[in-house]
């Protein structure tokens, strides 16, 4: 019911095996909603022992996960964006979301005037050996595969591979690491997990460009089918789910629709490691160059993302701690730059 697709031929040159790839994309935009993709470990590394280097952070003692804690949850910490938000009584899952400065030499670009810019909050070396290079390399792989997919779709719109380079290019994507501590609920409740964690009645899509999202054994995510129909999606080792999200639907005027999802507990721990592959902050999200493609005003993903998180409820209280940026003379003149070819 859900294709799967192998990547390689999309992270290859031009021909009749990309063309293909492109193609079981485009189907799956249009049928779907979503898809799972496949390939070798060292550019699909989903496999069991690369997900529990990740999720080892999990085993951390509780004084030490804390020093992670984002500012919501201990306003001594100056990180809003990224970090820890723990478990409660309330909220039966911890969430840890990590920006790009986890690779080594990457500069966040942080601005102490926009949240969405600050740094990420990490254990020490001491504390688990090996776990920091785990992460680094795992958000590379994932940056590599939504570059691919971006392009991909850029193809399967009709306009050029590298139309959307620029604005992903020092992106603000997230590697978010989960723990589902849940009671189990029925199903027919509907009751389930917003992309930020929170539970709610009702299903939901992320508010990114693309999804990828690695499970770790445990069954939960289910996902709408363009015929109003919920699926299963078994998480099967060594694949990646791939889902559209909100702003690849704005972006493309509907061409494309953001793939609503839900989880739902069955009373077992469930650990699952999303990664949403994001924009800068300050990328002008503009209409597309397609025929007929209807024209809207030009918006800063930032401000995109910034008023979709901010109706999640950790952060209830802090949402006013980014004002609105609008599309400043800086983007405009950004975006009008030739194109760079690489990514």
């Amino acid at each position: 019911m859900v294709p799967l697709i192998d990547v390689v031929p999309l992270l290859g040159a031009a021909g009749r095996e990309r063309d293909r790839a492109d193609q079981e994309i485009a189907s799956a935009a249009h049928n779907t909603g979503l898809f799972t993709i496949a390939g070798p470990s060292e550019i699909v590394p989903t496999a069991q022992a690369n997900r529990e280097a990740l999720l080892a952070v999990f085993g951390l003692a509780p004084h030490v996960q804390r020093t992670l804690w984002r500012n919501f949850y201990d306003k001594s910490h100056p990180s809003v964006y990224r970090g820890w938000s723990p478990r409660s009584s309330d909220v039966g899952v911890d969430i840890y979301d990590m920006g790009s400065d986890v690779v080594p030499g990457r500069s966040n670009h942080a601005d102490e005037d926009d949240p969405l810019l600050g740094t990420t909050p990490t254990p020490e070396h001491s504390e688990i050996p090996g776990w920091h290079e785990a992460v680094a390399s795992y958000f590379v792989s994932m940056e590599r595969l939504g570059a691919a997919i971006m392009c991909s779709i850029a193809r399967v719109l009709g306009i050029d591979e590298h139309h959307f380079d620029d604005a992903f290019h020092d992106g603000i994507s997230t590697l978010r690491l989960l723990r589902y501590e849940l009671p189990p609920v029925d199903p027919a409740d509907d009751l389930e997990l917003t992309d930020r964690g929170m539970p709610r009645r009702g299903e939901h899509v992320d508010s990114g460009f693309v999804t990828l999202l690695c499970q770790h054994g445990v069954a939960g995510l289910s996902a709408k089918l363009r015929n109003g129909e919920w699926v299963e999606v078994p998480p099967t080792d060594g694949h990646l789910t791939v889902n559209f999200g909100g702003l690849l639907e704005r972006w493309t005027e509907g061409r494309i629709r953001a793939t609503p999802h839900r989880v739902v507990s069955e009373g077992h721990t469930r650990c699952s490691i999303p990664f949403f592959y994001e924009p800068r902050a300050d990328a002008v999200i503009e209409p597309l160059p397609i025929p007929g493609a209807a024209s809207f005003e030009p918006f800063s993903y930032g401000d995109h993302l910034w008023k979709a998180m901010s109706k999640f409820p950790n952060f209830t209280g802090i949402s006013d701690l980014r004002t609105p940026r609008g599309v400043t003379r800086q983007q405009e003149i950004f975006r009008r730059r030739p194109q760079s070819l690489s990514h």
